[in-house]
């Protein structure tokens, strides 16, 4: 073997071992909360726009609504606010799907917003289904339906 002569083999191995180190902390991060501010909550009602299912993570979107059932101005349009939920088959289980859960359902939902202030959560505890109108009273656990809450 010549001096200071390292194996391509072995330079092959260091680069293979640093990109695989690299991907998973990626990873690790991307499943992190640390982009959520978990010591605050909202809670907010809206009218689902879409819902995203996803394998690590399913979305709803909606525009928020005030409690006479109109939609939230934010500059001339209407706010928009998403929430990540736990991964679609994880939510379907729990009565969480896109036939559950169409556009145009109203919903009330409670969550942990991001830290950087952008329209965006992730749930944070119970999501309420109150169907297509606002319900007298709102969008709550006595008018609606609830999934995602804690047992009692």
């Amino acid at each position: 073997m010549i001096p200071g002569f390292v194996p391509r083999s072995s330079i092959v191995g260091v680069f293979a071992f640093l990109l695989v180190l690299t991907l998973s902390t990626i990873a690790h991060a991307h499943h992190s909360f640390a982009m959520y501010d978990m010591t605050a909550s909202k809670t907010m009602t809206g009218k689902l726009t879409r819902f995203i299912p996803g394998s690590n993570h399913a979305q709803l979107i909606f525009e928020v609504i005030g409690p006479d059932g109109k939609p939230v101005m934010n500059e001339g349009k209407p706010l928009v606010w998403g929430v990540e939920t736990g991964s679609a088959a994880a939510m379907a289980r729990q009565g969480v799907t896109v036939e559950s859960f169409p556009q145009g359902t109203i919903l009330t939902v409670s969550l942990h917003p991001l830290r950087d202030g952008l329209p965006f959560g992730a749930i944070g505890g119970a999501l309420i289904n109150c169907g297509t109108t606002l319900p007298a009273g709102g969008c709550n656990e006595k008018t609606g339906k609830s999934f995602l809450a804690p047992a009692n």
